[in-house]
């Protein structure tokens, strides 16, 4: 699904909100402005303003404008989490009594053109993907998509590549989490790799609105 326009728009103010490019109390341009730097019509520039809102970044002032809000820390879990099961990520996470269910459902695959291409194998070779969905006391908080070769996982990767950003998640994703198709959420996408760059496991990962906020990092992980 194409991103709509005033989600790139709001995007790339988020960017530079989280970067510090544009720092906290600033003003934004008003709508006028926005739909003239970006060639669109206020319409969208509003949609795009109500975006950064619903995202926490900013607040309306009436008569006055839109504020940039200040920014609390964005780091999701610390580096050295990134190889837990969700099972332990969200049982550390949740408050105590709540009981955590994770649902995992895994098949053999052949690739497409396109996990080929990206998996730099053969159109047709064997692929393992696997869904897994999380919930806390029946609410639904994250699914997953993941990609890999047959005998590779994580633990045998020695890089892991991890951004964050708000996109349009697939219909699969936004059925379970409850939200409006076509509505951008914050997901996740996860390049687990050799030392040589090759792609062992890819995946994308959707949370529910207010989980977790943006940020990218690319880290080494231990081998024992």
């Amino acid at each position: 699904m194409a991103e709509p326009k005033y989600v790139a728009i709001a995007n790339k103010y988020a960017a530079d909100i989280r970067k510090g490019v544009i720092p906290p109390n600033v003003w934004l341009p008003s709508h006028a402005e926005i739909a003239r730097e970006n060639g669109v019509s206020e319409i969208v520039a509003r949609q795009a303003v109500g975006q950064l809102r619903r995202w926490g970044l900013v607040t309306t002032v009436e008569r006055r404008g839109t504020q940039v809000l200040a920014q609390r820390d964005d780091t999701r879990l610390s580096p050295e989490r990134q190889t837990e099961s969700p099972e332990t990520t969200y049982e550390t996470e949740a408050t105590a009594g709540v009981e955590v269910v994770i649902d995992r459902q895994s098949a053999e695959i052949v690739a497409d053109e396109a996990l080929a291409d990206t998996f730099s194998i053969d159109v047709g070779a064997a692929l393992i993907h696997e869904t897994v969905r999380a919930s806390e006391d029946g609410r639904p908080i994250s699914i997953s998509d993941s990609y890999h070769l047959p005998g590779q996982s994580p633990p045998e990767a020695e890089i892991l590549e991890e951004e964050l950003s708000e996109r349009v998640p697939p219909e699969s994703h936004s059925e379970w989490l409850g939200v409006p198709a076509g509505e951008p959420i914050l997901m996740v996408k996860q390049r687990y790799l050799t030392s040589a760059d090759q792609l062992l496991m890819l995946s994308d990962v959707s949370y529910i609105p207010g989980r977790y906020r943006t940020f990218s990092f690319r880290m080494v992980l231990p081998r024992e």
